[in-house]
C-alpha cells in the first residue's frame, strides 16, 4: 500500500487471480474504468511470478484455480505478506469461506456478483486497510503482560514471543483494545473489520474470535480476557495501556 490516507485508485495496483477469461476480462476493464492500475493471472504460478515483479495492493482471488486450490495459495500467500485479498467463491463452498478467514481473507464475494458490488467491498478494505495505518502511528497497547504493536501487526505474549496478526485478527484486536470494558456487538465488531453488514449466518466474526482466543487466552476453551456476553456480543476484560 502507498503511502498517504486517502484512497487515490491510480495509485492502487489491483490483481486479478482468476482463470475464467471473461470474468478477468470484465473485471479488469471495470476496475481500470474506475481509475486502478489492473495486473491478471489465471493460476498460481502466473500470480507468484506476478508478485515477485510488482508491488500489489490488493488480490482478487478465485478460490478454485487449475494448478493450485486457491486456500492453498491462501495460506503461502500470509506466510510472506499481509497483502489484502479478496476471495471470489461460489454460494456452495461455504466452508471453504470459512476456512479462507481463518487462513487470514480479508473478504469473500460469492459467485455470482456484480462488479458494482466487488468495487464497494475493494474501497471497504483499501479504507481499512489505511485506517489500519494511520492507527500504527500510535505506537503500541498493552495488555495482561501482551504488547500490540500498531504499525507491524505483531503480538508479543509476555514470554517474549512474537507472531503477525492478519488484517482481520488486527482490525478485531484493535477494536476490542480500543474499547476495553465495553460490550461490543456483532454489529460493531462486523463493522470494524469488514464493514458488511452482519446476519446470523455469517461466522466471520466467530472465526476471528476463535483464532485470537487461542492465541491471547491462557485456556481458549474458557476464556477470560474475551469473554462472551451472551445476546449482546464480547467484550474486552483487561486494562489497556
Amino acid at each position: 500500500m502507498r503511502s498517504g490516507l486517502a484512497i487515490s485508485p491510480q495509485d492502487i495496483r489491483i490483481a486479478v487471480v482468476d482463470d475464467e477469461p471473461v470474468i478477468q476480462q470484465t473485471l479488469r476493464a471495470y476496475f481500470e474504468a474506475a481509475g486502478f492500475r489492473v495486473s491478471s493471472a489465471d493460476s498460481a504460478i502466473q500470480l507468484r511470478q506476478l508478485m515477485e515483479r510488482e508491488p500489489i495492493d490488493l488480490l482478487l482471488l478465485d478460490i478454485r484455480l487449475p494448478d493450485c486450490d486457491g486456500l492453498t495459495l491462501m495460506r503461502e500467500i500470509r506466510a510472506k505478506s499481509n497483502v489484502p485479498v479478496i476471495l471470489v467463491t461460489s454460494r456452495a463452498e461455504e466452508a471453504d469461506r470459512v476456512l479462507g478467514l481463518e487462513l487470514g481473507a480479508d473478504d469473500y464475494v460469492t459467485k455470482p456478483f456484480s462488479s458494482r458490488e466487488l468495487l464497494a467491498r475493494v474501497n471497504t478494505v483499501l479504507r481499512r486497510t489505511m485506517s489500519t495505518q494511520k492507527e500504527a502511528q500510535q505506537g503500541q497497547r498493552h495488555f495482561h503482560g501482551w504488547t500490540l504493536e500498531l504499525d507491524s501487526h505483531r503480538l508479543t505474549s509476555p514470554q517474549g514471543e512474537t507472531s503477525r496478526l492478519t488484517h482481520g485478527e488486527f482490525d478485531l484486536l484493535a477494536a476490542l483494545t480500543r474499547n476495553p470494558g465495553r460490550i461490543m456487538s456483532r454489529d460493531d465488531l462486523i463493522a470494524a473489520v469488514t464493514d458488511r453488514e452482519w446476519n446470523p449466518n455469517d461466522r466471520t466474526i466467530d472465526v476471528l474470535i476463535s483464532r485470537l482466543r487461542r492465541k491471547i487466552e491462557p485456556d481458549p476453551a474458557k476464556p477470560t480476557i474475551i469473554v462472551t456476553e451472551y445476546g449482546l456480543g464480547y467484550i474486552f476484560t483487561e486494562r489497556v495501556t
